[in-house]
């Protein structure tokens, strides 16, 4: 089975490179924090938005130019990146799929908000929401976006089946550890990538805290590189 390699950048941005070398960018907000120090990026193929808060879109609109790749949002969002120039764009709201880079990418239900801080003005961006990309092999991995607990996830589990779970952990503005744990056993992935969490001293949620709470779920690994570490999955 050819290996996907995923790199956790720092917040809920990641970097996915797929068998074939294409690269999928997911809410590159690349001044974060946690970005490792000496990563470039240099090429993507997609770039995927789960809302239009600033730490999740602060760098699309250069990358999505200088690397001419299209961007994946919800329909509102997509609109504004039209009005700053970002011309390729894939179209997507809730329940709805569209096919990419060898993938069947479906749009999934989150609950949190959306706003985009456009200087002096507030603009709609749409609905928040999460992704599952089900990649060439058929395995898939779901990428919650910001988002609470929700017993809906029962629903992504049964349609998608995601071996890979990449959930917020921080509390504060998203799921803390204890939620995260429940969403693990709604959607009962194999492994689960936390995010969102350490970048600030608000987010407090940490990945030891959600591996304690599913020590008594062995079927369920807890992988947490530090930002900049490649994953083969």
């Amino acid at each position: 089975m050819a290996k996907v390699r995923i790199t956790w950048l720092g917040h809920a941005a990641f970097h996915v490179q797929l068998p074939d070398g294409a690269v999928l960018l997911i809410d590159p907000w690349l001044d974060n924090p946690k970005f490792p120090k000496g990563f470039t990026v240099d090429r993507a193929d997609l770039i995927l938005l789960t809302h239009g808060h600033s730490d999740h879109i602060g760098d699309v609109v250069g990358l999505a130019k200088r690397l001419d790749c299209p961007v994946g949002a919800i329909y509102e969002l997509g609109v504004w990146l039209e009005s700053k120039g970002v011309d390729k764009r894939i179209p997507f709201n809730k329940g709805g799929s569209q096919s990419a880079l060898g993938c069947r990418i479906s749009m999934t239900h989150a609950q949190h908000s959306s706003l985009i801080e456009d200087g002096e003005a507030w603009v709609y961006a749409g609905e928040p929401a999460g992704y599952v990309v089900r990649v060439p092999d058929g395995r898939a991995f779901y990428h919650a976006g910001d988002t609470n607990l929700f017993s809906d996830m029962q629903l992504i589990r049964r349609l998608y089946r995601p071996d890979l779970a990449m959930l917020p952990i921080g509390d504060v503005f998203t799921m803390d550890p204890e939620q995260a744990a429940i969403a693990c056993e709604f959607l009962e992935p194999k492994q689960v990538l936390p995010m969102h969490y350490g970048t600030f001293p608000a987010l407090t949620g940490t990945p030891e805290k959600l591996r304690e709470l599913l020590a008594d779920r062995p079927g369920v690994e807890v992988l947490a590189p530090p930002p900049g570490e490649t994953l083969e999955w």
